[in-house]
């Protein structure tokens, strides 16, 4: 009998071997996701990255940062890649219109977010009129972010004489307002404190503002979803796994701070 009973596990044991070995062999699918951000904006896709979850539903994803929405679209559409992560700006609607087969197929910030900064001598909205305001693109998401800010404040850039300069990513729209070569622009709140601690004006913190907006998403094409529908819901999967580990994170940092006061 036991005899028996060791031959069994080790039948047993061989057998599970045998099957994780040949799940391991399995190769990953290669996907490539682009964005045209660098902000915080990004952080669920980079934890994704970072603690495997891609690779835990067989994906090897290359998430890969452009240089406006603009590029991404053209990526996609020339089935360079395969998904994008942004949202509904002008770049992405610009492009659906022109008969890209575009869909959003999740929605992870579902609300405007970020702070129209501005200069010190920048009090309100209403003296905006006249000036410079950076964005990354003429169709991106600041360029989005903020004409819905100046159309809430009920200000209009074409006859209050408000003009939009192209100058890249956060971090080259923070130094050039650091350096008031323009008045204002839309950032993320880590490009932000540190502007806000010396004193720059900040107008709005548009998650805030009650504007009903489509922020940061995954997109992709109906044609990659019809071939691969399993690579999309992989990919969701482990942003899903993404999310729920910042939030878990975040959950037990808040309780470590609250435990340290109380016994402090």
């Amino acid at each position: 009998m036991k005899n028996t009973l060791e031959i069994f596990f080790a039948v047993l044991i061989w057998e599970i071997c045998t099957v994780l070995a040949v799940y391991a062999a399995q190769p990953l699918t290669k996907v490539i996701m682009t964005t045209g951000s660098f902000s915080e904006r990004e952080a669920a896709m980079y934890v994704a990255q970072d603690q495997g979850f891609f690779r835990r539903y067989g994906l090897e994803l290359t998430f890969v940062q452009v240089r406006n929405g603009p590029v991404g679209m053209a990526a996609i559409a020339s089935g360079e890649t395969q998904l994008h992560e942004g949202s509904a700006t002008g770049a992405v609607l610009g492009a659906a219109a022109e008969g890209v087969d575009l869909v959003f197929v999740a929605g992870m910030i579902n609300k405007l977010i970020g702070n129209i900064m501005a200069s010190p001598k920048i009090k309100s909205p209403a003296d905006l009129k006249g000036k410079v305001i950076a964005v990354t693109s003429a169709s991106g998401g600041s360029w989005m972010f903020t004409t819905l800010a100046l159309e809430y404040w009920g200000l209009d850039a074409k006859r209050d004489g408000i003009s939009f300069r192209i100058l890249g990513d956060e971090s080259v729209r923070s130094q050039a307002l650091a350096n008031e070569t323009v008045a204002a622009t839309h950032l993320g709140y880590t490009f932000s404190a540190p502007l806000i601690s010396r004193g720059f004006t900040n107008l709005a913190d548009l998650a805030k503002l009650p504007i009903p907006f489509q922020s940061t998403g995954v997109l992709t094409t109906r044609r990659f979803i019809n071939a691969s529908p399993e690579v999309v819901e992989s990919v969701l999967r482990g942003i899903v796994d993404s999310l729920q580990f910042i939030a878990q994170k975040k959950s037990a940092s808040s309780k470590r701070k609250i435990w340290s006061t109380t016994v402090l």
